[in-house]
């Protein structure tokens, strides 16, 4: 842990197309190797992929939806006290919530052997949008786990 001073937080910025923070952020996330136009097309060709899928429904609505039903409300950190090892349960802040639910989502997106990614993140979202699948099973998994550990909330920091 640091002792000088606080990283400053980069804003990702909005996406072209869609003028949305979020996006921005999810083609950020998705970006390997800095190319970002190659992160930027399957994005939007997820997003497309959403729109055939619900003809209905805005896919960025999709979009939010499936991630605010993946954000982790709490989870468990590590706290060593008097030479054992608890695992805490702390709630989470906006941001990491965020941030765990997009990296749960690609994550679980790119174990998808066989598909291509666009539609491999596409299916993945419709999992979330839809609480099934496997960034969902994680999130309760997480939850399971800081209930199981409520008993040790007294070493909170």
């Amino acid at each position: 842990m640091g002792r000088r001073r606080r990283a400053v937080r980069r804003e990702t910025g909005v996406d072209p197309k869609y003028n949305s923070e979020l996006v921005g952020r999810l083609i950020s996330m998705l970006m390997q190797r800095g190319k970002k136009s190659v992160a930027t097309k399957i994005v939007y060709d997820t997003l497309d992929f959403i729109k055939q899928k619900q003809p209905e429904g805005d896919p960025l609505e999709v979009i939010i939806k499936a991630i605010d039903s993946v954000k982790p409300r709490v989870e468990v950190k590590s706290r060593r006290v008097g030479g054992a090892t608890y695992q805490v349960p702390v709630e989470v802040s906006p941001d990491r919530q965020m941030a765990l639910a997009l990296r749960w989502i690609i994550g679980f997106a790119q174990g998808r052997k066989g598909v291509p990614m666009r539609r491999a993140l596409a299916m993945e979202v419709l999992d979330a949008y839809g609480e099934q699948g496997n960034a969902i099973k994680k999130r309760d998994d997480t939850h399971k786990m800081a209930q199981a550990n409520k008993a040790f909330a007294h070493y909170r920091w």
